[in-house]
C-alpha cells in the first residue's frame, strides 16, 4: 500500500490511517532501542538534530566523515545535483524517531540499509540521483529494482506513512510533545517500568551503603536482608537474617515486621547499618533500632552476633510503628515513628503525637557516632527541645500519625537547589492522606488536624498548636494509605529532575508533585503506564502490582518503588521497579558508573525477570477508577475553611467526600495493616463473611467460591456457571470492579481484594469460561461484563481468579 500514488479508495484509507495516528502516542526510539537525548553540544553535521534526536557528536563526525568520503567517490556533476538527498539520508540516523525510519522498534527484526522514504520525495529522489543509492546501500535488491520507479519506491517505503522521511518532519502529532514527559488525555505523566527483582515477601525497604559498590540491599518485612550486585544478580546467602527476632506474621495486614534499614554514611569505613524492627514476648510489643556490623572478611554479610541495641520504644497497639531510618547531611539519625496506633491516637489527654515527652508520633533525631564504650547514643545539643523539661530531648518534630516512607532530597545536579529538603508520607486516618516537608522543631498537627482538616474540633482549635500544614493531601476516593517517595535527581532521565515520586499502597496509585515557581506551591500530576507503543521499548513494562509498598534510590540516584500483589509477609509476589522516562534520556556516556569491585564469598543468583509488557490502547493509572480531584494548600486559618474555586493548582474536594462505592483493598500503609479488636490487639487479617448459597439449578451467570478447607466464607477462586456448566475465570484484567460483581452476587455488602494468580487454588477440573474480563462494577452478573467470548481464553488454570469480601466496612476503625 504504502509507496503507491493515492487514489480515491487509498486515500480515504490514507487520511484513516492519518486519524488513527493521531489517537496514538508518539514513540521516539533511536537506533539502540532506547528514547532519543539532548546532545551535550550542538552537531557539526547534522545540525537539523543537535537539539534533539538520537546522535551524539562522536556519531555526528562519523556520518561526516562518511558523506565526504561519498562525496570523493560521486562524479562532481551528479554531486551538485545529489548532495542534498544525501545529507537527508544520512542524519536520518540521528532523527528522534530512527528506529521508525529504519524498521528497528524490534531488536528481532533486521535493520534497514536506508530510512523509509514518502513515496513523493523518492520519486524526485530516483528521476535525480538514483544512482547514489549503490553507494548509500549495500541492499543488492535495491539495487536490481533500480530500474523500476515504482517497485523500487515501494521497496524503500514504510507500512506506517506517518513516520516516512520527510513526512514525520511536519506530523504535528509526533513533533508537539517531543522530548517531554506526554501527559494522556485525562493529565497522567504517561511513564515506564523495568522490572528489577522478584519473588520477594513484602519488599518493605531498599537501600544503597554509598561505598562506591552500587550494591542494593532489599528488607523482607520477615526479617530477611538480601544484597544485590549491580548487574542484579542476588548473593545467595542473606545479607542479614533476624527473621526468629522480628515480630510479624504471615496475616494480611499485619504492620509489624522488618522495616527500615540505613547505612552509616562512614560504612565504607566503618562497617556500620541500623535497623527498625518489631518485637514482642505475649502481649507486650516494642519497636528495637539496633546496630550491627559487617563481618570483617564479607562485606555481603553482617555478624549477627555484632547487634547492639540502641533504642527501644514501647508499642501500646500492633499498628503504626513507623519503620523509616534516615541518615542527613548533618550526619545525625533520623527515626520516624508512629503515634502508638489504634485509631485517632487516644492515648493521654492530646494523644501521643501531641505530647513532647513521648516518643510516639514523632521525628527523632539522635547522633549514633561515638558511643561504643558509653550510652548507645547522643542527643545533638541543636535539637530544638534540649532543655525543655516537658520534652524528650530527642524529639526533633511533632505531630505525627504515621509517616510511612520518607527521603532528603538530594538536590539539583547543577545547583544543589533542594539539598536536604526532608519529604515524608504521613498515613491518615479517615478522610486524607497527606505529604509534609519536615523542619526542625515544627508540630505537623495530629491529632488535631487529618490532612487540611480539623478531626479534633477543640484541639483543633487551639491557638497554641501552631502545626504546620502539609505541602498536598488527598481525599481516600484517591487512596487510603499514602506512601512517600523521593525526589528524582538521577542523571538518566533529565525531565524528572526535580520530580517527587510517591504512591498509595491501597489505590496503588503512582503520584507527582513539582514545585511551582511560587514559593509553597506545588502542582499535582498523576503518573500513569504509557499507552500505545510509549513503553515498547526492550526490556520495558508497562504494569505493576497495585499495593505500593516503598520507594527507593539508588546510589547513582535513580528512582524505583516495591509493590506486591498480596500483601502477606509469607506470600513471595513482591517486584521492585525502576521508573523510566520513555520521552528522553541523557546523552550516551553521560551516566556510566564504575562500581567499585567486591569479592563475593557466596553463590549468585542471576536475575531473571518474569514480567511482561501488555498491549494497551489507554494509559493505565492503577488498578482503581479515575481520580477525583485532590486537595490544595488552603489560606491558614482555624478550623480550615473550604478554599476559593480551582486556581492552577488542583481544587480541593469537598469537606467530606463521599465513599466510592467500590473498595479497593484493605486501607494499610506499608507493609500492611492488621484488623483490630476493641483493645486494640491484633486479630487476623482475614475477615467473616457468609457463604454464597449454591442453587439447586443455577442460572446463567451464578457465581460460588471454592476455598482450601480451613479459611473463612467470603474468599475463594471464583467460578462462574454458564452455558449449562461450571468453570473458572482467568485472571487477565481482572480488578477490584471484577471482584465487586461477584462479592454482591453472593451477598456481601464489600469487597475486599480482587486476586490473582490461584491464590485459592486451581480449578484443574473445570473449564476455563472468562477471560479478559472488564467490568464497571454495577454489572448484576460477570456475563455482562466485557471478556474475550465465552470459553475463549489464552490463560492456564495457574491464572484462575478470586474474590475477598466481607459484610464489614473494611476501612472501619482503619490503622
Amino acid at each position: 500500500m504504502a509507496g503507491r500514488r493515492a487514489g480515491p479508495r487509498a486515500g480515504a484509507l490514507l487520511a484513516l490511517l492519518a486519524l488513527r495516528a493521531l489517537g496514538a502516542a508518539a514513540h521516539p526510539q533511536c537506533l539502540d532501542f532506547r528514547p532519543p537525548f539532548r546532545p551535550p553540544q550542538p552537531l557539526s553535521f547534522c545540525a537539523q538534530y543537535s537539539a534533539f534526536g538520537c546522535c551524539a557528536p562522536e556519531r555526528d563526525a562519523a556520518l561526516g566523515r562518511r558523506f565526504w568520503a561519498l562525496a570523493a567517490r560521486v562524479d562532481a556533476g551528479v554531486w551538485a545535483e545529489c548532495a542534498g538527498y544525501a545529507l537527508d539520508l544520512l542524519c536520518q540516523e540521528c532523527s528522534p524517531y530512527a528506529a521508525h525510519l529504519y524498521d528497528a522498534e524490534d531488536p528481532s527484526t533486521p535493520l534497514r540499509t536506508l530510512p523509509g522514504l514518502c513515496e513523493d520525495y523518492c520519486l524526485d529522489m530516483w528521476q535525480t540521483c538514483r544512482g547514489l543509492f549503490r553507494h548509500l546501500s549495500p541492499d543488492r535488491k535495491l539495487w536490481a529494482l533500480e530500474g523500476d520507479r515504482a517497485k523500487f519506491c515501494r521497496y524503500l517505503s514504510l507500512d506506517d506513512t506517518d513516520y516516512c522521511f520527510p513526512r514525520l518532519l511536519v506530523n504535528e502529532n509526533l513533533n508537539s510533545n517531543l522530548g517531554r514527559v506526554v501527559a494522556d488525555a485525562k493529565g497522567c505523566l504517561q511513564l515506564c517500568l523495568e522490572e528489577v527483582a522478584n519473588g520477594l515477601r513484602n519488599p518493605v525497604a531498599m537501600v544503597h551503603a554509598q561505598d562506591g559498590t552500587h550494591r542494593f540491599f532489599v528488607a523482607e518485612q520477615v526479617g530477611l536482608v538480601w544484597a544485590y550486585l549491580p548487574d542484579r544478580s542476588r548473593v545467595e546467602k542473606p545479607f542479614l537474617n533476624i527473621s526468629r527476632a522480628v515480630l510479624t506474621s504471615p496475616w494480611e495486614g499485619d504492620e509489624r515486621g522488618f522495616l527500615g534499614m540505613a547505612f552509616h554514611p562512614r560504612f565504607r569505613h566503618n562497617g556500620r547499618l541500623y535497623v527498625y524492627y518489631s518485637v514482642g514476648v505475649d502481649f507486650h510489643e516494642w519497636i528495637r533500632i539496633s546496630e550491627f556490623r559487617v563481618t570483617e572478611n564479607d562485606t555481603n554479610a553482617v555478624d549477627h552476633s555484632s547487634e547492639r541495641v540502641i533504642l527501644e520504644i514501647e508499642e501500646p497497639a500492633a499498628n503504626h510503628n513507623g519503620g523509616q531510618l534516615l541518615f542527613g547531611d548533618d550526619g545525625h539519625l533520623y527515626i520516624f515513628t508512629g503515634d502508638g496506633g489504634m485509631a485517632g491516637d487516644p492515648f493521654g489527654k492530646f494523644g501521643n503525637a501531641q505530647n513532647k515527652s513521648a516518643l510516639l508520633g514523632k521525628v527523632l533525631r539522635i547522633h549514633v557516632d561515638g558511643t561504643e564504650r558509653g550510652p548507645p547514643y547522643r542527643v545533638p545539643p541543636d535539637n530544638p527541645f534540649v532543655g525543655d523539661p516537658a520534652a524528650r530531648p530527642e524529639v526533633y518534630a511533632l505531630g505525627v500519625r504515621n509517616m510511612w516512607r520518607c527521603s532528603f532530597d538530594r538536590g539539583d545536579p547543577a545547583s544543589g537547589a533542594g539539598r536536604g529538603r526532608l519529604f515524608c508520607g504521613d498515613v491518615g486516618q479517615n478522610k486524607f492522606e497527606e505529604v509534609d516537608l519536615v523542619e526542625r522543631g515544627r508540630n505537623y498537627g495530629w491529632r488535631a488536624r487529618e490532612g487540611f482538616e480539623c478531626y479534633d474540633l477543640k484541639l483543633c482549635a487551639n491557638a497554641s498548636l501552631d502545626d504546620v500544614l502539609p505541602i498536598f493531601a488527598y481525599p481516600h476516593k484517591l487512596g487510603k494509605s499514602v506512601t512517600g517517595g523521593y525526589v528524582y535527581r538521577g542523571c538518566e532521565y533529565p525531565n524528572l529532575n526535580g520530580l517527587y515520586i510517591f504512591g498509595d499502597f491501597m489505590s496503588g496509585r503512582l503520584m507527582s508533585l513539582r514545585e511551582s515557581p511560587g514559593p509553597g506551591q506545588w502542582q499535582y500530576s498523576e503518573l500513569c503506564m504509557g499507552r500505545g507503543q510509549t513503553c515498547e521499548f526492550p526490556g520495558l513494562i508497562n504494569n505493576y502490582y497495585p499495593h505500593i509498598i516503598s520507594f527507593a534510590e539508588d546510589e547513582a540516584g535513580e528512582l524505583y518503588f516495591m509493590s506486591t500483589g498480596v500483601p502477606s509477609a509469607t506470600a513471595a509476589r513482591g517486584v521492585i521497579y525502576k521508573i523510566i522516562d520513555p520521552s528522553r534520556r541523557a546523552p550516551p556516556g553521560k551516566c556510566q558508573i564504575q562500581p567499585a569491585q567486591v569479592t563475593v564469598r557466596s553463590r549468585l543468583i542471576r536475575f531473571v525477570p518474569k514480567e511482561k509488557f501488555i498491549r494497551r490502547a489507554e494509559s493505565t493509572p492503577g488498578p482503581t477508577a479515575p481520580a477525583p480531584t485532590p486537595t490544595k494548600v488552603p489560606s491558614r486559618r482555624r478550623p480550615t475553611a473550604p478554599p476559593p474555586g480551582p486556581t492552577l493548582r488542583p481544587a480541593r474536594p469537598t469537606l467530606r467526600p463521599a465513599r466510592p462505592t467500590l473498595r479497593p483493598a484493605r486501607p494499610t500503609p506499608s507493609p500492611a495493616r492488621p484488623t483490630r479488636r476493641p483493645g486494640g490487639r491484633r486479630v487476623s487479617g482475614r475477615r467473616r463473611g457468609q457463604p454464597g448459597t449454591e442453587n439447586s439449578a443455577p442460572l446463567n451467570g451464578a457465581v460460588r467460591l471454592v476455598r482450601p478447607a480451613g479459611l473463612s466464607p467470603g474468599r475463594g477462586r471464583v467460578e462462574v456457571f454458564a452455558g449449562g456448566r461450571w468453570g473458572t475465570v482467568c485472571d487477565d484484567g481482572w480488578d477490584i470492579k471484577a471482584a465487586a460483581v461477584v462479592c454482591r452476587q453472593l451477598g456481601f455488602a464489600h469487597t475486599v481484594r480482587a486476586t490473582k494468580g490461584a491464590e485459592f487454588g486451581e480449578g484443574r477440573a473445570l473449564p476455563i469460561l472468562l477471560d479478559d474480563v472488564r467490568c464497571a462494577g454495577d454489572e448484576k452478573t460477570l456475563l455482562e461484563c466485557r471478556h474475550r467470548g465465552l470459553g475463549t481464553h489464552n490463560c492456564r488454570h495457574e491464572e484462575d481468579a478470586g474474590v475477598i469480601c466481607s459484610h464489614q466496612d473494611p476501612d472501619r476503625g482503619r490503622g
